[in-house]
């Protein structure tokens, strides 16, 4: 099958981008900091959210395994079971979920239009970030594996989940492998919410 290739210049970008995916996200992270009020209800329930971003992370590491921390795009295998069975990028799922979660958590005290400019700012960068990602990754997952991952993708959505499951799942939930991939992301996330936590009980103000 002929697979399109992207322009040179794109391609780069591309690959310096997923390259650095994660150190990327960080930006919008330090601003929630930065201008960020928490109050306990805003924090609670920001917590809650990206519990549950990372829980689908977790999820979808389990099937997909370390390859999520390549530089570079890496796929031994289609893994179309577990959440992949209802959506293609699931742990880019979750890292949204996540990063909407820490909003909510520090912006409790903040006026609605703060509130609002923080969110475009979230929606613009992950929206940036994954919209050269996802192209990437899919080019090579369409060539590596053809009418398959076309398939696949003919019957899984990008992003928005389906509530019905991919009828040919295929891969297996590996537990062990949750610590060697997600070490660095549960500290990340821990470090977050412990700093929140400080900025809401009037650490940084000395």
């Amino acid at each position: 099958m002929s697979v399109p290739s992207n322009p040179p210049a794109l391609k780069q970008v591309q690959e310096w981008v997923f390259k650095w995916r994660g150190a990327l996200l960080i930006p919008p992270g330090l601003c929630f900091y930065l201008l960020g009020r928490p109050t306990p209800t805003s924090f609670t329930w920001g917590v809650l959210l990206a519990l549950t971003g990372e829980a689908v992370r977790i999820w979808g590491v389990g099937y997909s395994g370390v390859t999520t921390r390549k530089d570079v795009v890496v796929a031994p295998r289609l893994t179309t079971a577990g959440p992949y069975a209802y959506v293609r990028n699931p742990l880019y799922v979750g890292n949204c979920i996540t990063a909407f979660g820490f909003l909510v958590a520090a912006s409790g005290g903040l006026g609605v239009g703060v509130k609002s400019v923080l969110f475009l700012l979230l929606v613009g960068f992950y929206g940036t970030v994954y919209g050269l990602i996802v192209p990437h990754e899919e080019a090579y997952l369409r060539q590596q594996f053809g009418q398959p991952f076309q398939r696949y993708c003919q019957l899984v959505p990008r992003w928005i989940p389906s509530l019905v499951g991919y009828p040919e799942p295929e891969g297996e939930f590996d537990a062990a492998v949750i610590l060697k991939a997600e070490t660095h992301t549960l500290g990340l996330l821990l470090l977050a919410g412990c700093l929140l936590f400080l900025k809401m009980n009037g650490w940084d103000h000395g």
